[in-house]
């Protein structure tokens, strides 16, 4: 088994209009909301993204260790558009970060528990779309350390 090293890990629910960003605290056991994004779809391919520059400022402002990106993985496993889409933002994302560590995750049904959950909570409506993005976000980086503890614990 490896050893958990520790550092704040960045979380990333990417979606076509927004990208939700959690954060955790330095010792891996709670991911918490940050802040929601909006998506800068008009920039062209050699420039970088003001989403994707804000990304990597946060990722230097509170001097990340890991970056782990949701990958939407349809119900029976496989990748559809949405997982292309998430990759490729990964990517990019990653050219930006360098040398931080950026990691796609299983994010299934993340957004689905994240409405849920704030929908338990009595936040519905536009409150809910206002920061579901953050706790799918939160859900994506939450699930992969605790993968990350049992793996090295």
């Amino acid at each position: 088994m490896t050893e958990w090293s520790r550092g704040v890990r960045l979380g990333v629910d990417v979606g076509q209009v927004r990208v939700g960003i959690a954060l955790s605290d330095p010792d891996g056991i709670l991911a918490t909301p940050l802040v929601t994004l909006a998506r800068d779809v008009r920039t062209g391919t050699d420039q970088v993204p003001t989403d994707i520059s804000e990304v990597a400022r946060l990722v230097e402002l509170h001097e990340v260790v890991t970056v782990v990106v949701g990958l939407p993985v349809n119900l029976a496993g496989g990748h559809g558009p949405a997982a292309a889409h998430a990759q490729a933002y990964a990517t990019r994302l990653a050219e930006a970060v360098a040398p931080v560590p950026v990691e796609l995750v299983d994010e299934r049904m993340s957004t689905v528990v994240a409405s849920r959950r704030l929908a338990e909570r009595g936040v519905r409506g536009r409150r809910q779309r206002a920061v579901v993005d953050q706790a799918a976000a939160v859900e994506i980086l939450q699930s992969w350390l605790e993968r990350q503890r049992r793996r090295t614990g």
